[in-house]
C-alpha cells in the first residue's frame, strides 16, 4: 500500500480534492492517501514550494507527491513529474518544485494520455492529469513511461535570500496558522552568514540581536522554527496582524560593531 499526499490550494468548500481522490482510487483503490495541506494560499506557488520542501523529507523512499498550486492550468506550462530522493512530485511546471531540484533529480514531461483521463479539460489538471498519474505511480508505473526527460525545468527566481558585503537580505515567504512570519533564510545560512560575529535580524520594524529558543521568551520573538527557517512570532498574538507583515516584507541581517 504506497501513501500518496496531496497539496493543494484549492480549500475544502468545493469538490475538487474529493474528485481527485476519487480519480485516484478507482485506479489505485488500496492507497493511502494523506492531506498535507489545502490551505495554500490562493495562486501563490512560492508558498507551496516551501511547504512541499518541509514536510516530504518525512515520508518514506517511494511516496507519491501530488502537488497542485496552479495558476496557469490550461496555459503553455508543462506537467510534470519530479524524482528527487527516491520520492516523486506530480504536478504543474511552473517553479512549485524549486527547492528540491538537484544534480540527481530527473524530471519528465506528461504527455503520454494512456495515464490521464480520457478527456482532459482546460481548468482542471487536477483532476484529468495529476490525480490520474499519481495513481499509476503509486501501483509502481515507471515515469519513463508518461514522457520524455527534460533538463530545464522551471525555476522560481529570488527565492534564495542574497548576501552583499555586511548584510543578508531575504523576505517573509508564508504565514502559519497562528500568524507566525516565516523567512526563507535558514539557520544554516544565518550561522553561515555571521560566523560568530554580532548580528541584528531587522523585519517591519523589529529589531533582534539574537534568536530565542521558543515563542514564549519575549513579546515578539526571533526564532529557528521547526522548519530550520527563521521566523517571527508574537506571544499569543499573530504577529503578521500585530504588526502588519506581509509576505516579501524584507528580512535583513547585518553585522554589528562588537
Amino acid at each position: 500500500m504506497k501513501a500518496i499526499t496531496l497539496l493543494t490550494d484549492f480549500g475544502l468548500k468545493d469538490p475538487y480534492v474529493g474528485i481527485m481522490k476519487g480519480v485516484i482510487l478507482s485506479i489505485n483503490p488500496d492507497a493511502h492517501l494523506i492531506d498535507i495541506s489545502h490551505d495554500v494560499e490562493p495562486q501563490d506557488v512560492t508558498e507551496g514550494c516551501f511547504i512541499i520542501q518541509e514536510y516530504a523529507p518525512f515520508f518514506r523512499k517511494g511516496t507519491v507527491h501530488l502537488c497542485v498550486v496552479d495558476p496557469t492550468v490550461g496555459s503553455k506550462r508543462r506537467a510534470i513529474v519530479v524524482t528527487h530522493d527516491g520520492h516523486f512530485f506530480v504536478g504543474p511546471d511552473n517553479g512549485l518544485f524549486t527547492l528540491l531540484l538537484d544534480s540527481q533529480s530527473k524530471i519528465y514531461e506528461i504527455t503520454n494520455t494512456s495515464y490521464m483521463l480520457g478527456r482532459v479539460s482546460h481548468t482542471f489538471h487536477g483532476r484529468d492529469v495529476f490525480a490520474p498519474v499519481a495513481g499509476h505511480l503509486s501501483l509502481g508505473l515507471d515515469p519513463a513511461a508518461l514522457g520524455e526527460e527534460i533538463s530545464e525545468p522551471v525555476r522560481l527566481a529570488d527565492i534564495h535570500p542574497v548576501k552583499k558585503g555586511r548584510s543578508l537580505t531575504g523576505r517573509i515567504v508564508r504565514f502559519d496558522r497562528f500568524g507566525n512570519a516565516i523567512s526563507n533564510i535558514t539557520a544554516a545560512s544565518l550561522n553561515a552568514f555571521h560566523k560568530g560575529r554580532p548580528f541584528s535580524i531587522q523585519v517591519a520594524g523589529l529589531r533582534f540581536g539574537k534568536l530565542n529558543k521558543t515563542y514564549s521568551e519575549k513579546a515578539h520573538t526571533c526564532l529557528e522554527g521547526s522548519s530550520g527557517y527563521i521566523e517571527f512570532a508574537a506571544f499569543k498574538d499573530s504577529i503578521a496582524r500585530n504588526r502588519s507583515i506581509r509576505k516579501n516584507d524584507p528580512v535583513t541581517v547585518r553585522l554589528t560593531p562588537p
